[in-house]
């Protein structure tokens, strides 16, 4: 294809580059080319759509939407929401802190009694191996804020089981209304601050040697006196002075009377 510049100068600029443009090979017959360094890449094509939900037929009644259990610390109930991260230990001991909401108490020991009988009545043998040494412990002390701290003691632990509450509680209840139920009593009582601990045996050497280490005046723990048990007297105190013995001797008797008796002290 041959191309010809017009005569009119004020079209010169796009003649040329309509001859530039012809002067290049076809796109068929074109090498690809490298993108320079730092050119933008070419973003993927995009994915189709997914395709819409199918219309119900006319004079259907619309599918009610499912309720949705609030999400909880301590696993979810499969099916209602997405499902959290399992809760495993890695220890032989592990803890889980429950903060409660004081107003709440009430629903989540009830809650938990359901729990606790889920465990009993359990028939897997995982479940059964946790309930073991599934403890329930409470704190006498209040928590932050106020929260009443109840605390799983979980001693011996089943490595790599999962300790959420979810999983046991829809084995044991499968009628969906009471499970809902359950689940309300428990997530409306806790806060979102549910942790889990893993426990570590530590063995503790025996002291060996004497200390050298170097002690600043007065560091000593309360209570304690400077250097000196409060049963052996002190060094810089002087000794009390010792009781003055008894004399053991006969009793001194009195010296005779030397006075002469009157006369008339004796007549009578």
């Amino acid at each position: 294809m041959e191309c010809t510049l017009t005569q009119y100068p004020a079209r010169w600029l796009m003649a040329s580059a309509i001859a530039l443009t012809c002067s290049l090979p076809s796109p068929a017959h074109a090498t690809p080319q490298a993108p320079a360094p730092g050119a933008p890449q070419q973003a993927p094509p995009a994915q189709p759509p997914a395709a819409p939900p199918e219309s119900p037929s006319p004079g259907a009644p619309p599918a009610a939407a499912a309720p949705q259990a609030p999400a909880s610390p301590a696993g979810a109930i499969p099916g209602n929401a997405p499902p959290l991260l399992a809760r495993s230990f890695t220890s032989p001991t592990g803890l889980i802190f429950n903060p409660v909401r004081p107003e709440r108490v009430a629903d989540f020991e009830r809650a938990l009694g359901y729990f606790l009988s889920a465990l009993e009545k359990s028939t897997d043998p995982g479940v059964r191996a946790q309930a073991q040494g599934w403890r329930v412990m409470k704190a006498t002390e209040p928590g932050p804020n106020g929260v009443v701290v109840y605390v799983f003691l979980i001693d011996p632990t089943v490595p790599g089981a999962d300790y959420s509450l979810g999983p046991i509680l829809a084995e044991a209840y499968p009628n969906p209304a009471e499970l809902q139920q359950i689940w309300k009593l428990y997530t409306s009582s806790v806060t979102s601050g549910v942790s889990l601990m893993s426990l570590t045996p530590v063995k503790i050497p025996p002291p060996t040697g004497p200390l050298t280490l170097p002690i600043a005046p007065g560091a000593l723990p309360p209570g304690a006196t400077q250097g000196v048990p409060t049963s052996a007297p002190s060094s810089t105190t002087p000794p009390a002075p010792a009781p003055t013995p008894a004399p053991t001797g006969p009793t001194p008797q009195a010296p005779p009377s030397t006075e002469t008796p009157s006369a008339g002290a004796g007549a009578k």
